[in-house]
Parts: structure tokens; C-alpha cells; sequence
């Protein structure tokens, strides 16, 4: 399988930025990259593995956006509880670029 073939999920999945801003949106999809070019294609687990991330990555833009670009703490909140997030949350208004840096740092 090729890289390109093998990052199609990430790069044809308009869900994973929905409710971001360009410059979020561009370090996601960058973070997301670097993970899927550390796997192998040709890896069986490699195809799941991807996946995972990727719907993480989903978890974190919906995160990200329900913070800063929708104020819902509440909401974002549950999410957090719901999927489980180990990092530390936000305590009041952030900009969105800062908190997605923080959580991609977290997460790496």
C-alpha cells in the first residue's frame, strides 16, 4: 500500500476539522500526518492503528471547538470525561491555537 493511499482517511475526512479554525485545524491534520508516516502500511495493525488516531483526533477538534469556538465548557467537559482525556483541562478561556498545541503536545 502506498503512503498516499494509507493517509487517504486523514486527508479525505472533512469531519476530523469540522468546527476549526485553519490554524488548528492545519496542526491536527500535521500531528496526525507525523503519526501515520511513523507506521509502516505494511503493517498489519497498521490500518487500525490509524483509525484510532484518527477518531482521537476527532475527540480533540470537537474538544478544541466546543472550548474556545462555541464556549461550552459544560459540553466539552463531558467529553472529556466521556473520552477519557489524560490531560490536564483548561480552567478558563483559551485561545483555540494554544489549547490545541498543549493537547498535541500532551498527547505525543
Amino acid at each position: 500500500m502506498s503512503l498516499r493511499a494509507f493517509l487517504t482517511p486523514i486527508l479525505n475526512n472533512d469531519r476530523l476539522t469540522r468546527g476549526l479554525d485553519d490554524a488548528e485545524a492545519r496542526m491536527l491534520i500535521d500531528w496526525l500526518v507525523a503519526h501515520a508516516e511513523a507506521l509502516s502500511p505494511q503493517d498489519p495493525g497498521a490500518n487500525r492503528k490509524l483509525a484510532q488516531r484518527v477518531m482521537r483526533a476527532r475527540a480533540i477538534a470537537r474538544f478544541v471547538a466546543l472550548w474556545c469556538h462555541e464556549r461550552s465548557p459544560g459540553a466539552a467537559l463531558q467529553l472529556a470525561a466521556t473520552e477519557r482525556f489524560g490531560w490536564p483541562l483548561p480552567v478558563g478561556a483559551m485561545d483555540a491555537c494554544d489549547l490545541m498545541h498543549d493537547i498535541l503536545q500532551w498527547e505525543s
